[in-house]
């Protein structure tokens, strides 16, 4: 039986306790037998990181330590430039043919499918797991077949409204990131003045 193993690709600046449970339900509600973090070295589709691409690959190591299924990719930090899902899709289905890959997905991206960049390649390799956010309604039904036909949507579970945007936020005006990120990540994150209080840097 082909190993099933969960794409799970993101900035992570930084990982926090919501992109776990994401990983965990998608693991448990899919059958995956592991789940590969993938942080990106400079998302195509955002302005700007705040932490360096090693710090926030260290922070994701440290966050999945403890997980057995858990496990962290450099592929596209190594890579560099733009990080396209297609290239990280190829590169895995190319090494590990024997595999069965699933690409983890926010429900804010589903919808957005549609545009990205050669979508009709990557739905013909990878199944798309959708994690569902508190209070967000999805209609998949303008969605094109080749996409909703391997699109499987995760609406139950434990279900946390978290972003690393408003956790960085709690981190520079002072405020305590506690219980949000896991313990080893905010000792990295104090240790290393990540996203510090305003005026001390």
């Amino acid at each position: 039986m082909k190993k099933r193993i969960g794409i799970y690709g993101g900035t992570f600046d930084p990982v926090h306790i919501g992109h776990l449970i994401v990983a965990e339900q998608a693991r448990a509600e899919a059958g995956l037998d592991e789940i590969w973090f993938v942080p990106a070295a400079s998302p195509p589709h955002k302005s700007g990181t705040v932490a360096s691409a090693e710090d926030r690959f260290t922070m994701v190591e440290l966050a999945v330590a403890d997980h057995p299924a858990f496990r962290v990719s450099r592929v596209e930090m190594d890579r560099g430039g733009p990080s396209y899902t297609i290239d990280t899709v190829k590169h895995f289905a190319d090494r590990h043919p024997g595999a069965q890959f699933h690409l983890i997905v926010g429900a804010d991206m589903v919808l957005d499918l549609p545009h990205w960049y050669k979508i009709k390649e990557i739905t013909s390799a990878v199944d798309i797991i959708g994690w569902v956010r508190p209070g967000y309604t999805m209609d998949t039904d303008r969605l094109p077949e080749h996409i909703k036909n391997r699109l499987t949507l995760i609406t139950e579970g434990v279900r946390i409204d978290l972003s690393s945007t408003w956790i960085r936020e709690r981190a520079t005006n002072g405020e305590s990131v506690r219980y949000l990120v896991p313990e080893p990540v905010r000792r990295y994150m104090e240790e290393h003045q990540l996203y510090e209080p305003k005026g001390l840097g």
